[in-house]
């Protein structure tokens, strides 16, 4: 059997050197860290955040962030017609909050929504209607002035903005593109107001009605959505 292995330069060569490298390269990682145990421990909790934040994004229903400021969003203003059912014309004390809801009509589009709440006047069946409504892809309708009273959040009428929010199924989630037009068009309002993202509440935190559900059933998405409208109002500032 041949036993010969040459001078360094064949195939077993080749493992011996490439052995030698990774041992000295190891060598000096070693020598660094030990040097620098900064730096190491730095590493580590990077690295243990860095698990934490999947974790919780994993575990979180809604809990995603949206890189949004509070600049105006586009507003397609399509306001009522002035009539008791949706739009009284009655000037609001003052704004102290912002309401958010859901339509609980699945499928149904910004649109469709304006379009219910101006047919009021007519059909006479309820009194119902909101300042703003988001739809499926995003879009947003103003069907009341900001500074005029909405039938939307019962005791809080008076004072607060309501956003009205479309959904695709009965969940009561929404789109990725509704939640970031509702995240800047909400921290826009707190600023347009003077308010702060502890002064926006759910429609049941005035009633204690199930809208909107997906933020009533989930507190961590709720809890999520606020941080979103924070940190887009602290982005204009």
């Amino acid at each position: 059997m041949n036993t010969y292995r040459g001078n360094g330069r064949g195939k077993g060569g080749r493992i011996t050197t490439a052995r030698k490298i990774k041992r000295k390269r190891n060598r000096k990682k070693k020598q660094f860290f030990a040097s620098n145990p900064y730096i190491k421990w730095g590493l580590m909790i990077l690295a243990v955040l860095t698990i934490v934040l999947a974790v919780r994004g994993v575990t979180s229903p809604g809990s995603m962030y949206v890189d949004v400021d509070a600049s105006e969003p586009d507003i397609d203003v399509q306001l009522l017609d002035v009539n008791p059912y949706s739009r009284p014309g009655i000037e609001s004390d003052g704004i102290t909050g912002i309401v958010i809801h859901y339509t609980a009509n699945p499928g149904s589009t910004a649109q469709d929504n304006r379009d219910y709440f101006n047919g009021l006047q007519y059909s006479q069946e309820t009194s119902a209607s909101s300042n703003f409504v988001v739809g499926l892809d995003g879009e947003i309708i103003q069907c009341v002035p900001t500074w005029e009273v909405a039938y939307a959040s019962n005791d809080r009428n008076y004072d607060t903005v309501s956003i009205e929010v479309c959904h695709p199924d009965e969940s009561g989630k929404f789109t990725d593109k509704t939640y970031r037009s509702l995240v800047q068009l909400t921290a826009w309002l707190c600023v347009k107001f003077d308010l702060s993202a502890d002064d926006v509440i759910r429609h049941y935190d005035v009633t204690g009605k199930n809208c909107p559900k997906y933020f009533v059933e989930n507190e961590e998405a709720w809890a999520a959505f606020k941080e979103n409208v924070s940190l887009a109002i602290t982005s204009e500032n």
